[in-house]
């Protein structure tokens, strides 16, 4: 393959860019070999002329084919170098949103600076166990990579996590560690991790702050080991500090802040525990405001503080050693306050007596003030005669106050950094451990100093290690593959690492001029020109003669060496450290004291110890002047070797941290800091060294799919497809340098896999133009013929249609004139008009307005006064209204006082005695005085109604006499004369007359109205008739829709009923799973516990509920919840008050134990009061003849006595009567008696009284002091916030009802205590009755048996089976091993399903009958922990947990079945009625058998889902379901991951299929209930659906058309299976629903705005997250195939915006849905089983 043929026409390649530094461009002319340049057009179609070094013959690079762009691997590039890097990084990092790229072993990790959904449980558990090239790349695939390797190997791992600042190497890191904390912990995070994660705010405050480029830069490098034992748990940690940066201490650039611990202590000044501190503002101390601005946006200060308190605090810091950090940190700023006055000769300084900042610092670390104040102004020079205390100029003062800063807050960093791994040191032995290094990247600014020094020099020294890892990693390859290993040359930056540390190296002369006495940095930078000028990795400056410049593997740097020698050194004078060690504070004294070494040996090899102390920066112990001392170079490179000296004993893995851009904004790329960032990383290190040998590899299967089209025909004829490829090969290539055939794989050149996609795409192209020119032509004669009778058609239409059109014109032409003429008329005359009426309306409006306005203020002027007026009145009445409501209020106040003087004299009187008697005696007085009142009511009543009947007759006298009057004035008018009355008749007939005609006329108009009315009625009538029908119409049509919406409502709500009892339902088994998994831990700590053999000692069950093989889990016989009360309460008590609130369950559960107990201790009372009433009755029935019969006046006398108010003269009836002397000594003892009787019941009564008084005491106080409670709580929450407040009361009520719920249980107990007694005596009064039944009958035969005179001979009569199984008491261990131990289902496989359930039930029916309690509660509790025990011995054994699944299941339908209920014997054969237990209510036992078997059911569908998982994503995505798809599958990448097997583990999905038909078998011919099956098939649906879509969600490689066509067919294979075992009606189709979509998805079109709605309609189970994922994941199959655009997914986004959809981004795969037993009654009848031999149970005896 020449050059010529590369760079022919339309090749891209990329040129250099001085703004994006590597452009794409076209070229538009063929490259000849001789060419001076290339003709070259840009993407924005210019055209350029790119000259070429003739004498170098270099050319631009070529770009990769669209195919390979956006690997998730950069060694999978067919072309490899700087641009394609870049490219692909930023294809990815810009339009896929991927922030995670292989390079070879490097994961590549780009900061988004932006919270993505890629990091929760769910993601961990899917990258959990996948090999690292299986899934995207991902800081949890390395993390895998490593745990696995750590398992398989047995060997220490380590992940080496290094970047810029801001690049995102602590986030890493944190990921990394939470990785660990659940796959080598639990489920949720191990106190190790908590304990780990507490000291990253720690960390973060006192070791991070604010740069330029990060606002929480860490300064400072860690390694922390997190050790495993055997089992891979974690077990503890360790961590190792690097560098830390003291100079920030004392001084910050602009922009730039101190430790976040200076201000978060600033900010919580205010609080009363820090007033000692006397701290103000950060503004106002030197050492914080250098900076400028003391705040960072969106970060609180004070709110960080209490986070690193609390973070403080879980790792054991005591209050008091915290305030003694806190006072260290504030000294610090007082100390850089302290004003210092320079004398006026300048060499010598001094400080103010009353500096209130210098007060300060002496009061927090505890020191003398005047030693403090002489010593920072003076130094001590020691000779070898004299001492002498010399002054320092201002300058030195300066400086060394500056020292003994930094010194302080060194030792400090140090004391919390020993402290914290103190806090994570484990005493179990360690068995391996996985680094995480939290290291540095290369650092390069304008002016680099000792700091920027080491680092770089830190960098050179893992690179040189990630270089030999590489290139040992590329060894082991070539020779796993047998393929000839060729030495690649890779740069190897030794020499540069020999120019610092070697012998007479950068940092010997440091040190060596820091010895001298008055060494300077100039003389130190002379002495390296001198040393190290012919070195090629040193260089001098040209213009500086104190700097120097270091040819690093990044880049130059150049060093200024101004501050080497001091920082070096680190000098603190032993004077000032000495007042500190004389602190009267103990912390600070041992700061000081500290005299170990600081970089003490370690190990770390296999087994070693977590426990490693090395410290970075360490300042020294001793004085300056000491020969012995070391400095800090000296320390960073002793570290620096023990660390290379760990990370070559392991096995790393690199994570490089890439900064995008400087500005902090999110999905923001800036190419040039990317490219420095990379070439300063090692990664295209990485990529040059896979470029130099064989970077492309294939497998020899995806070379022949995937190039299948190059392959002539008669070689596929040969099966060999190893054989055909190299033919292939072969003759395509023909160097054969450019490919190699390894042992797998296909080993290609750079820029072969290109040329190869080149002649695939040329040969897809030419039959793609032959197809496309046979189609065009056929197209065109097609719409040619078309076009051509089209037009001839058109034409004759248009023709007649203009001549219809000509003669419409001219007629309208006419008529138009026509209707000009007249409506220009009509316009003109309505103009007219409508001006006339104008000023008609104008002058009306005009004339009205002036009278209204005249109107309106005579108007105004009356309402003035009518308000005057009625103003005046209100104010007078008010005053008057007030003073007499001031009278009311004053005579009220009075008549109140004496009323309540009143009332409380008649309290008074009411209580006393005599008020009493008053009472009693009036009493009488009152009734005889209502009794007259009533006698004289009477007789006014009847006063009353004479006196009416009286006036009665005095009004009718009075009538008659009017009616006499009237007569006589009638008779007086009658005298009148006659003409009169003539004119009147006349008068009256004229009147007659008129009426006469009137009334004609009105009878006229009433006819005709009538007519009228008549016919308007008929009409009314007919409307009527009409709108009752509408009216029934709508009256129909309104039931309709209510029925309706009724139907509607009751669907809706039953929906919501099932869907709550759903939740409810799972919301209990996972109460259930969790006390499973809570036992099974419980079992592995007591394992453990046996194993280490620790020191006896009472340690508490760590499980909150006991274990089932306890017997106090059964409460219906025995008090089974009370021991969990206990345990509950004990939790309570545990966690406290505050994690109690987020748990309101124990206390309902207590509560309702309670009421059940109380409800069952209700009823034995009263069956034991039944059993007190039938015994006293019996006694009355048979009263003993020794009792004396009193005589009837005895109980006459009784009786009397009994009376308040005895009369002495009252007699008996018989007084009158002689009585005998002996009757009346019977009748006076009778008497005596009754004495006796009354005043013991008299005791009595006192006795409670006051018993109820000293209750009722007892109690007010206990009121008086719960109140006093609360009131002082009340006093409290007023002072509090409200959300502290609220806090505060759902405190005080759960304290509350702890303290009541205790009391309850306690109350339980002991009536739980006299039930027992109870029940006992019961017992004991039976079987005393029974024994005298006995004894009774036995005496009654044998008087029987004396009175026969002749022995007869009685013949035994033969039972029949009744269905009960007898057994004795001691064979229940064997009854129980030979039917759950040991028993194998394979032994019952003829016999009936589920016979050991009906055994186990025959034999509690048996114990039912012989009402023997402790047997049921025995033979139970065995058979239960018995299960469990073969459960958990065949934990991954199917068949086994089915078996015992459908036994338990079994025995609880029968329980059920035969319990006596109604709502359970509805199917009951009257056999079977006989069959049912008839003393114990085992319901209780039920919910027991119920939570077995929902334990069963979650180990089943664990063992299925262990058994389905390796198969589901080969088979569902892998596998060629559908042969020839694969043909076009993308390009793949290398499997990087070293811990794959090489065997092949692919699936197929007949496998699944198959594996699934086992599980039905099994689980059908065990009797499994078919309801059970299907929710197990509905849960193995979900499982591989979220299995498979997460995989899909988390694999670019399987993102394409043809997964989307497998998928669809590989789900409609398994609808049909599940049609096929009439299993779908389980629902598992609709769990399949989201991958469904996804399928659909990948075979939709993805351009326009209607496919964007297609999309969004047909999604509709897929979140809004899960639709843009796989967007951005879909993968082109080949080059003519087009992406999906950025537009066209922002499209989708806009679309689904209004979604409220969840945000996480994968299906929960261990989401498990509630199982539901349904009752399924047996036909079968206790008398009809047979028990097989194979069982060993002959001493079970038939009953």
């Amino acid at each position: 393959m020449s050059v010529g043929e590369l760079y022919s026409q339309c090749t891209r390649v990329w040129i250099p860019d001085p703004d994006e530094v590597w452009r794409s461009a076209e070229l538009t002319k063929d490259y000849k070999e001789g060419d001076k340049s290339l003709q070259l057009r840009l993407e924005d179609e210019t055209i350029l002329e790119y000259p070429i070094d003739v004498q170098r013959n270099q050319l631009p690079f070529l770009r990769n084919p669209d195919i390979l762009v956006g690997e998730n691997d950069l060694t999978a590039l067919s072309y490899l170098h700087e641009p394609a890097v870049l490219h692909n990084l930023k294809v990815r990092f810009l339009e896929s949103n991927h922030i995670y790229t292989y390079c070879g072993i490097v994961l590549v990790a780009i900061n988004p600076y932006e919270q993505l959904p890629i990091y929760g449980q769910d993601v961990i558990y899917a990258y959990s166990g996948q090999n690292m090239g299986d899934m995207d790349p991902h800081i949890f695939a390395v993390a895998e990579e490593a745990y696995k390797q750590m398992a398989r190997d047995e060997k220490n791992q380590s992940i080496i996590v290094s970047g810029e600042s801001g690049a995102g190497k602590t986030v890493s890191a944190k990921y990394a560690m939470r990785y660990f904390a659940t796959v080598g912990g639990s489920a949720s995070e191990t106190n190790i991790e908590e304990k780990v994660l507490a000291s990253s705010p720690i960390m973060e405050a006192i070791g991070n702050a604010k740069t330029t480029r990060n606002d929480n830069s860490s300064r400072f490098g860690k390694y922390i080991q997190i050790g495993f034992d055997k089992r891979y748990h974690i077990i503890g940690a360790n961590m190792r500090t690097y560098l830390l940066e003291k100079s920030r201490v004392v001084f910050q650039a602009d922009d730039e802040r101190n430790y976040h611990i200076f201000y978060q202590l600033c900010a919580a000044a205010g609080l009363p525990e820090f007033k000692e501190l006397a701290l103000t503002s950060a503004e106002d101390f030197f050492y914080t405001s250098q900076g400028g601005d003391t705040s960072i946006e969106g970060v609180d200060d004070a709110e960080d503080f209490e986070k690193t308190r609390q973070a403080f605090t879980l790792l054991g810091v005591r209050e008091s050693h915290q305030i003694s950090i806190f006072k260290i940190i504030a000294s610090i700023l007082h100390l850089g306050s302290v004003e210092i006055q320079a004398e006026r000769d300048g060499d010598s300084c001094s400080i103010s007596p009353q500096d209130e900042h210098l007060s300060n610092f002496c009061r927090l670390l505890g020191v003398e003030h005047s030693q403090m104040e002489h010593w920072l102004c003076h130094r001590k020079l020691v000779t070898t005669s004299e001492t002498y205390v010399k002054t320092m100029s201002l300058q030195q003062v300066i400086n060394a106050r500056n020292a003994l800063a930094k010194h302080i807050y060194a030792q400090l960093f140090s004391w919390i950094v020993e402290h914290i791994n103190k806090a994570l040191h484990t005493s179990l032995k360690q068995h391996s451990f996985i680094g995480v290094l939290d290291i540095y990247g290369f650092e390069t600014f304008e002016v680099n100093s000792f700091e920027q020094f080491c680092i770089n020099y830190a960098n050179e020294k893992l690179q040189q290690q990630f270089n030999s890892h590489v290139f040992k990693l590329e060894q082991e390859e070539y020779m796993k593959e047998q393929i000839p290993w060729t030495l690649i040359d890779f740069y190897d930056n030794q020499p540069c690492i020999d120019l610092i540390e070697a012998k007479l190296g950068i940092l010997d002369l440091l040190d060596e001029e820091c010895k001298v006495p008055k060494g300077t940095d100039q003389n130190w930078a002379q002495k390296l020109y001198d040393r190290h000028s012919s070195s090629q990795h040193f260089q001098k400056p040209r213009m500086s003669n104190t700097a120097f410049i270091i040819v690093h593997f990044a880049d130059k740097v150049e060093y200024l060496s101004d501050g080497f020698l001091e920082k070096n050194r680190d000098t603190v004078y032993e004077e000032q450290i000495n007042i500190l060690k004389a602190s009267k504070f103990p912390l600070v004294a041992d700061l000081f004291h500290d005299d170990k070494d600081p970089v003490p040996a370690t190990t770390s090899g296999k087994g070693s110890s977590s426990k490693i102390s090395i410290r970075s920066a360490r300042p020294p112990m001793k004085a300056s002047n000491k020969e012995h001392k070391k400095t800090v170079g000296h320390q960073f490179r002793t570290s620096l070797h023990l660390l290379m000296e760990t990370l070559n004993a392991t096995t790393p893995h690199y994570v490089r941290c890439i900064k995008p851009n400087d500005e902090k904004l999110p999905f923001h790329f800036d190419p040039k800091r990317a490219v420095q960032q990379l070439r300063a990383c090692g990664v295209l290190e990485t990529i040059r060294i896979s470029a130099a040998g064989y970077p492309s590899r294939w497998a020899y299967h995806d070379f022949f799919n995937r190039y299948r089209v190059l392959v002539k025909k008669r070689e596929l004829a040969n099966t060999d497809k190893k054989a055909i490829c190299r033919s292939v090969l072969e003759n395509l290539i023909k160097d054969p340098d450019k490919f190699q055939f390894g042992r797998t794989k296909i080993f290609f050149r750079a820029g072969q896999v290109a040329y190869l996609e080149k002649l695939r795409a040329d040969k897809f192209r030419t039959a793609t133009i032959m197809i496309q020119k046979t189609v065009r032509g056929w197209l065109q004669k097609v719409k040619y013929r078309r076009l051509k009778g089209a037009t001839l058609t058109l034409q004759r239409y248009c023709r007649g249609h203009l001549a219809r059109r000509l003669a419409e014109h001219l007629r309208r032409t006419r008529a138009a004139v026509v209707l000009q003429k007249h409506y220009r008329m009509q316009r003109a005359r309505q103009a007219y008009q409508r001006v006339r009426r104008a000023a008609i309306v104008i002058q009306a409006f005009t004339r009205a307005m002036f009278v209204r306005r005249t109107y309106r203020q005579v108007l105004m002027e009356h309402k003035a006064t009518t308000i005057q007026k009625h103003v005046r009145g209100w104010m007078a009445r008010r005053h008057f209204q007030r003073l007499r409501d001031a009278a009311i209020v004053i005579q009220c106040a009075f008549r109140m006082l004496k009323a309540r003087r009143e009332l409380k004299a008649l309290r008074i009187e009411a209580r006393s005695a005599e008020h009493l008697k008053r009472l009693n005696v009036g009493m009488e007085n009152k009734v005889v005085q209502l009794q007259r009142k009533i006698d004289e009511q009477n007789k006014e009543f009847k006063t009353l109604s004479e006196q009416l009947s009286m006036t009665t007759s005095t009004y009718t006298m009075e009538v008659e006499r009017l009616k006499k009057e009237l007569a006589h004035y009638q008779q007086s008018l009658g005298e009148d004369p006659s003409l009169s009355l003539q004119e009147e008749v006349e008068s009256l007939r004229t009147e007659l007359q008129r009426a006469h005609s009137e009334r004609k006329i009105l009878e006229d108009a009433h006819s005709r109205e009538k007519d009228e009315l008549r016919k308007r009625v008929t009409d009314l009538e007919q409307e009527n008739a009409l709108l009752k029908d509408e009216k029934e119409q709508l009256n129909n049509q309104i039931l309709c829709q209510s029925k309706d919406e009724f139907a509607q409502n009751s669907v809706k709500e039953n929906l919501l009923m099932k869907k709550e009892l759903e939740e409810e339902r799972s919301r209990y088994q996972n109460l259930v799973k969790e006390y499973s998994q809570l036992e099974q831990r419980y079992d592995n700590l007591r394992d453990e516990m046996t194993i280490i053999k620790q020191t006896p000692g009472h340690r508490r069950n760590p499980s909150n509920q006991s274990s089932l093989e306890s017997d106090s889990n059964y409460p219906s016989i025995s008090t089974s919840d009370i021991g969990d009360t206990e345990d509950a309460l004990q939790q309570v008590e545990e966690i406290g008050l505050e994690k109690a609130a987020m748990d309101m369950t124990v206390f309902l559960k207590l509560q309702k134990r309670v009421r059940e107990l109380e409800q069952e201790r209700k009823k034995l009372q009263v069956q034991l009061e039944k059993r007190e009433q039938q015994d006293s009755k019996k006694v009355q029935v048979e009263p003993p003849q020794t009792d004396i019969d009193l005589d009837p006046d005895a109980d006459l006398a009784y009786n009397s006595l009994k009376e308040p108010n005895i009369n002495a003269r009252s007699s008996w009836p018989n007084s009158e009567k002689h009585v005998d002397q002996e009757d009346a000594i019977e009748a006076y003892h009778g008497v005596c008696q009754t004495n006796r009787l009354l005043e013991a019941q008299l005791q009595a009564q006192s006795l409670e009284h006051e018993e109820e008084v000293e209750h009722l005491k007892s109690q007010l106080e206990a009121l008086k002091e719960e109140m006093d409670k609360q009131q002082q709580t009340f006093c409290q929450t007023l002072l509090l916030s409200p959300e502290a407040q609220v806090e505060f009361g759902i405190q005080q009520e759960i304290s509350r009802l702890t303290n009541e719920n205790l009391d309850l249980k306690e109350l339980v107990e002991k009536l739980e205590k006299n039930e027992r007694k109870l029940k006992k005596q019961l017992k004991i009064y039976m079987k005393k009755a029974q024994d005298l039944e006995a004894a009774q009958a036995l005496a009654q035969s044998e008087r029987k048996r004396h009175e026969l005179n002749r022995q007869v001979t009685v013949q035994r009569k033969e039972k029949d089976f009744q269905g009960m199984l007898e057994y004795h008491k001691e064979d229940e261990a064997l009854l129980i091993r030979n039917l759950v131990t040991d028993l194998k289902p394979q032994m019952l496989s003829g016999a009936v399903p589920c016979l050991p359930a009906y055994i186990l039930y025959m034999c509690i029916r048996h114990a039912d009958y012989t009402n023997d309690d402790l047997k049921v509660h025995s033979l139970l509790t065995s058979t239960i922990n018995g299960i469990k025990k073969v459960l958990k011995k065949h934990n991954d054994d199917f068949e086994m947990t089915s078996f015992w699944l459908s036994n338990t299941c079994r025995l609880l339908h029968c329980l059920k079945q035969y319990s006596g209920d109604e709502g359970f014997m509805t199917q009951n054969t009257a056999k079977q009625n006989e069959h049912c237990l008839k003393n114990f209510d085992l319901t209780e036992y039920r919910q027991v058998l119920s939570d077995l078997s929902i334990q069963i059911y979650q180990q089943l569908i664990k063992i299925a889902e262990g058994m389905l998982q390796p198969m589901i994503v080969s088979a569902m995505l892998e596998n060629e379901s559908i042969q020839g798809l694969s043909g076009v599958k993308p390009t793949g990448y290398r499997k990087r991951s070293s811990s794959m097997a090489d065997g092949d583990n692919s699936y197929c999905l007949e496998a699944i299929i198959r594996q699934m038909n086992a599980f039905h078998t099994v689980m059908c011919d065990q009797g499994l209930d078919p309801e059970i099956v299907l929710q197990v098939f509905k849960q193995l649906f979900y499982m591989i659906n979220a299995v498979t879509l997460n995989n899909l969600l988390l694999r670019k490689d399987v993102c394409s058309w043809s997964t989307g066509m497998q998928l669809r067919y590989n789900i409609s294979q398994l609808e049909e299976w599940l049609r096929g075992r009439n299993l779908h009606q389980s629902g598992a189709v609709q769990t399949m629903e989201p991958l469904i979509q996804a399928a659909q998805l990948l075979q939709l079109k993805k351009k326009t705005q209607e496919d964007a709605e297609a999309i969004c309609s047909l999604s509709t189970s897929l979140s809004t997250q899960q639709i843009v994922k796989i967007l951005n994941l879909y993968t082109p199959l080949n080059e003519f195939e087009e992406r999906v655009t950025v537009a066209f997914i922002r499209t989708i986004q806009a679309q689904l915006q209004e979604r409220n959809d969840p945000q996480q981004l994968l299906l929960d795969a261990k989401h498990m849905f509630p199982v539901v037993f349904p009752f399924n009654p047996s036909s079968l009848t206790m008398d009809s089983i047979h028990i097989p031999a194979c069982l060993n149970l002959e001493f079970l005896n038939e009953v």
